[in-house]
């Protein structure tokens, strides 16, 4: 008689044992879907996202006071980059004076520019016709047929100093950003280009969280490709004719 009442007793202890040991399963899986990406989203913020928007800048560079950031006095937002260049600040300048989708390409991943109809082709050398620019020409970031242009689409030269600093800006009456490069001789005759993005306030949450998560990590991929790019062309180059077309 007592043999099967222990065994059922046996099986209905084993049973809850089961049950509670694939309850703490599910409630420790839970947790880690909660715990992995608020873990994860806290590196971002607190290590990478700093890192990548100061990539490659100086303490000095990263805070200090470059030309056009007068355009934007009081900026929300502020990101810096730089690489040090072994050639001259006017060899440098050959190339950087050449930027624009309707010039001599960003030097960037055109691929990724062409996959949303940005028509981006970057030369691999010095076009003389890009080679003239002047404060109120228009830096085109996408073709004037844009399906989704906007004025933000192609900003103007607003601050120019031969061989040292080109700022763009959108010709808008709302604020709106600025992006400058900058080239600074060192001591030893090599180039610090820098290059600084300042812009305002967004203007809805939606359009902060987008900024947050996507636009800036995304120039920082791009604009990194072309400070790279403009420092393999420049280093490569210097000392080099430049190539004149005949018709």
């Amino acid at each position: 008689m007592l043999g099967p009442l222990v065994h059922t007793l046996k099986g209905r202890s084993e049973s809850t044992d089961e049950g509670d040991g694939e309850s703490e399963d599910k409630s420790r899986r839970r947790w880690l879907r909660f715990l992995v990406p608020l873990s994860l989203a806290a590196i971002y913020h607190a290590r990478i996202r700093p890192w990548h928007r100061r990539w490659g800048t100086t303490p000095r560079e990263a805070v200090g006071a470059l030309p056009g950031d007068e355009f934007v006095r009081e900026p929300a937002d502020q990101v810096t980059h730089a690489i040090e260049i072994d050639a001259s600040p006017d060899e440098v300048w050959r190339w950087l004076v050449q930027l624009g989708q309707n010039r001599g390409g960003f030097y960037s991943y055109d691929f990724l520019e062409n996959l949303v109809g940005a028509g981006v082709h970057t030369v691999d050398r010095i076009v003389p016709e890009y080679q003239n620019l002047e404060e109120g020409d228009v830096i085109r970031l996408a073709p004037e047929d844009y399906p989704v242009s906007r004025p933000d689409s192609a900003p103007e030269v607003v601050h120019l100093e031969e061989e040292r600093a080109l700022v763009l800006q959108p010709s808008v009456d709302e604020p709106t950003w600025a992006w400058a490069f900058v080239c600074r001789e060192t001591d030893e005759g090599a180039t610090r280009l820098v290059a600084r993005m300042r812009s305002p306030e967004p203007s809805s949450r939606l359009g902060a969280a987008i900024e947050y998560l996507f636009w800036e990590p995304a120039h920082f991929v791009m604009e990194r490709k072309t400070l790279r790019e403009i420092k393999r062309r420049a280093e490569s180059s210097e000392s080099a004719p430049i190539e004149i077309e005949i018709d």
